[in-house]
C-alpha cells in the first residue's frame, strides 16, 4: 500500500524504499507487542495446572519454618 501510494505520488525510488522499510519496522514492532501482551495476559491452561498438581503429589510438604538440607530424604 505504501509503495503504491509513494509511486503514484511521484516519490523517488530511495524515498519509496525508505517508506516501505519504516512501515515494515512499525508493523513488526506492533506485532511483537501484540503477541507479547497476549502471552503475558494468558491464564495457565488446564495442562499446566495438572502438571503442577502432579509435581506436588510426590513431594512431601515442608513444615512452616523447616529448612531444607541435603540430608532430608524425599520419599
Amino acid at each position: 500500500m505504501v509503495i503504491s501510494w509513494s509511486y503514484f505520488e511521484g516519490a523517488s525510488l530511495g524515498t519509496i524504499v525508505l517508506r516501505a522499510v519504516i512501515c515494515a519496522a512499525i508493523i513488526q514492532a506492533g506485532y511483537f507487542v501484540l503477541v507479547f501482551l497476549m502471552v503475558a495476559r494468558s491464564v495457565p491452561t488446564t495442562a499446566d495446572r495438572m502438571r503442577e498438581a502432579e509435581r506436588s503429589l510426590g513431594a512431601p510438604k515442608a513444615a512452616e519454618g523447616e529448612k531444607f538440607s541435603a540430608r532430608r530424604s524425599i520419599r
